[in-house]
């Protein structure tokens, strides 16, 4: 029973995986397009680097003013709270069935 649930939060982290690749684009071409000094301190080749996932994950979009990039960067944030979270709960139950199973 352990391992499902470990499973199933795999699929929670895939689910916001999705959501990620669909909404963080979105909010980076939003960045580029209307705040150039956002696009400065986050730097060229932004998606993947940890300095600007680091930026999303601190709500750093709220200092623009921006609420059409509120409106992508907060999915794109929940998202990634997904997959964090997601993975590290199927970590911990597949360590506990490892342990006690």
């Amino acid at each position: 029973m352990i391992l499902f649930f470990a499973l199933l939060f795999v699929a929670l982290a895939i689910a916001g995986a999705t959501a990620f690749v669909i909404f963080w684009p979105l909010a980076l071409v939003h960045i580029r397009d209307r705040n150039p000094e956002v696009s400065a301190l986050l730097g060229a080749g932004a998606f993947l680097k940890p300095s600007a996932l680091a930026w999303l994950l601190r709500g750093g979009y709220y200092d623009a003013r921006d609420r059409g990039l509120s409106g992508l960067a907060t999915p794109a944030r929940i998202s990634l709270i997904l997959i964090i979270a997601g993975l590290a709960m199927a970590g911990i139950l597949w360590l506990w069935a490892e342990a006690y199973g």
